[in-house]
């Protein structure tokens, strides 16, 4: 577990305001960022999974799991009888009596899904149980749910073409190639730094529509790739997207920093949006936020050593 590093800063401060005034306003505030946040589900080990897997999720470590892995989640037991199914904002929330076989870091949507396709057997949510222990009855799952059903309609219905497309290139640079960097480590990164625009030939197969291979072809020609032997330690991997990609909502370059000792990955994304260029952070468990504005003097690297020393 101890490798499950949640960045829940802001939603743990809002759980606190929570505590100290419990009115409505507060809790809507908690449930705005739960609702778009990643938490830790105690859970019996997962059916169906080697050894090794089975060792990792012991141990903490990032482990992806495929669709149809069945969890199992711990339950709590109520005065009354009904079964609550808690979740937490970080380890550091579970005490050291209270730890399951293991500890899956899932976003918040899932374990929503998991207790409402599950009613017959759990009554409700908990955040936090040992300290916060926010109830979140089945009446405000279920306006949880009819906001996420809202969200999609509305994605589904008013997405422009261009739009379209700025999501499709942002799949590929904000989930899959961190994903596949996250899992496979140095050799991932090898591969990135060799194969260069031809190693995201597949990530953008799956994503684009049938028939643009040509176009993708063409893209990937554009990709450019530096690596930068920092220290003995440090080294920063810069991956330029193809011209064009510089326009608002999109991520237009990429840097990767390996630590040899560590073996630390961080992934960090220059992204354009509403108010100017952006550095973004995705973490190892696919969570994005955006970090700092880039600075106006060409001191890019120096910002990711700066945020790389401490994050």
């Amino acid at each position: 577990m101890d490798g499950q590093v949640l960045h829940n800063e802001q939603l743990e401060t809002a759980l606190d305001e929570f505590d100290r005034d419990r009115q409505k306003e507060t809790y809507a505030r908690v449930m705005e960022i739960l609702e778009k946040s990643v938490v830790l589900l105690p859970s019996m080990p997962p059916e169906g999974i080697d050894e090794e897997t089975q060792e990792m999720l012991r141990t903490g470590q990032t482990v992806q799991l495929s669709e149809d892995v069945k969890i199992v989640p711990c339950l709590l037991k109520k005065e009354d009888g009904n079964r609550v199914l808690p979740i937490f904002t970080s380890a550091d929330q579970i005490p050291s009596d209270k730890k399951s076989p293991v500890v899956l870091a899932l976003p918040f949507q899932a374990c929503l899904s998991m207790v409402m396709s599950n009613q017959d057997h759990v009554d409700t949510m908990v955040l936090n149980p040992f300290t916060h222990n926010m109830t979140l009855s089945r009446g405000i799952l279920e306006v949880a749910v009819n906001r996420r059903n809202t969200v999609q309609q509305v994605k589904t219905v008013s997405i422009t073409g261009q739009q379209f497309q700025q999501l499709l290139h942002n799949r590929v640079t904000l989930q899959l190639l961190p994903a596949f960097l996250f899992k496979n480590g140095e050799e991932g990164l090898k591969r990135l730094q060799k194969e260069e625009g031809a190693l995201l030939v597949p990530f953008y197969k799956e994503t684009f529509p049938e028939g643009r291979d040509a176009a993708i072809a063409a893209a990937l020609s554009e990709f450019s790739v530096m690596t930068l032997n920092i220290t003995d330690d440090m080294q920063i991997t810069r991956l330029d997207m193809p011209e064009g990609t510089e326009k608002k909502g999109m991520c237009y370059r990429v840097y990767v920093v390996f630590r040899r000792g560590s073996r630390d990955m961080q992934y960090y994304t220059l992204e354009k949006t509403e108010q100017g260029n952006y550095f973004g952070k995705v973490a190892p468990d696919g969570k994005h936020e955006l970090v700092e504005p880039v600075p106006g003097n060409g001191t890019e690297i120096e910002t990711v050593m700066n945020l790389a020393t401490v994050m």
